[in-house]
């Protein structure tokens, strides 16, 4: 498959006609509407709390104080994948330099090399679980199928990555710096990205190995731990963020049986930054995060009922078992008027 197939419609073995709700064009171009401000106040204060848990991390370094605080700084670390994410969209600000810039320190943060993500993240949502062409998204991540349950649950266990890292991001990361054109690059990335896709990623693991040397410069583990491995440790953000898909139907073309919508506190949401309004997002991915809740309001009437938490992996768990048994399985949906 080559890269301009990849992104052709056509071939995708599914209707090419996605459901879309009924929502007065006003209304959604009101709501699509992208400012600088809710984008600027959102990094900020992103910004500052992260470098206040991070301080907290110094303080209390090399004392047991430092396992729940270090947690908490990951977990905020983790919401610079909401920030990848929206600036990804170009939806974070208003002005497309404030998005490339906060997109790229993100994709830093998050371990997602910005030339590859921008390409498989366009792909996941023309074809959202679509079998063909690939969702890159996909494996080991949002459709992810675990293999039985306990291969689930120790997704959750903080620093459970370090066990992976032959599967994980830094060594597609390191496989892209020395030239090796993956499967993920074969696939999506367009022929004319493919330079710039080694280059960023010859630069991150330039950073990488700075961070590694100013550690061995001033005699501490600590700038690893704050710099370089977080996101191991941002275990808990994988508790919102695998309800996305997970269980749900595949190869479909309704948001609505494919996607999942849940509600959070309001710290996690800042954290996710509204992305838990996920069926909103996919059917609108225009409308930027900050006005996703306006946005539910406006067409809740055709969306299957959000749920919580704990709602959600009432569901989640059975249909993790089920369907490492079979395959098949899905999660049956309640759409509205059925």
């Amino acid at each position: 498959m080559t890269s301009k197939e990849t992104f052709e419609p056509d071939i995708n073995r599914t209707s090419n006609k996605w459901f879309k709700p009924s929502i007065d064009k006003a209304v959604l171009r009101e709501l699509s509407q992208r400012r600088d401000a809710p984008g600027w106040k959102h990094v900020l204060v992103f910004t500052l709390s992260l470098s206040g848990l991070g301080f907290l991390c110094f303080k209390v370094w090399s004392t047991w104080w430092f396992v729940p605080v270090y947690l908490a700084y990951c977990t905020m670390w983790g919401g610079a994948d909401a920030i990848w994410h929206e600036c990804g969209h170009r939806t974070a600000f208003k002005s497309r330099r404030l998005n490339d810039i906060f997109y790229y320190i993100a994709s830093f943060m998050n371990n997602f090399e910005p030339v590859r993500w921008r390409a498989s993240h366009a792909l996941h949502h023309n074809y959202t679980a679509s079998v063909d062409p690939h969702d890159f998204e996909v494996e080991g991540s949002i459709f992810w199928v675990p293999k039985n349950l306990l291969s689930f649950l120790i997704i959750f266990i903080p620093g459970i990555g370090f066990f992976f890292l032959h599967k994980s991001l830094y060594r597609e990361i390191l496989e892209h710096a020395l030239g090796i054109e993956t499967r993920v690059m074969r696939e999506c990335i367009p022929d004319s990205k493919k330079r710039n896709c080694i280059w960023v990623s010859r630069l991150f693991v330039s950073l990488w190995l700075a961070i590694i040397l100013f550690a061995i410069f001033v005699g501490s583990w600590l700038p690893i731990f704050l710099l370089l491995i977080p996101k191991c440790f941002a275990t808990l953000n994988i508790v919102w963020g695998v309800t996305q898909h997970l269980g749900l139907q595949e190869d479909v073309k309704d948001h609505r049986l494919s996607t999942r919508s849940v509600r959070l506190n309001p710290i996690a949401s800042f954290i996710y930054w509204s992305m838990e309004y996920h069926i909103e997002h996919h059917m609108f991915p225009s409308v930027p995060s900050y006005n996703l809740p306006k946005l539910h309001d406006a067409i809740k009437d055709q969306l299957p009922k959000p749920q919580g938490l704990f709602r959600a992996y009432q569901e989640i768990i059975p249909a993790v078992i089920k369907k490492s048994k079979n395959p098949e399985y899905y999660i049956p949906v309640k759409l509205p008027g059925t």
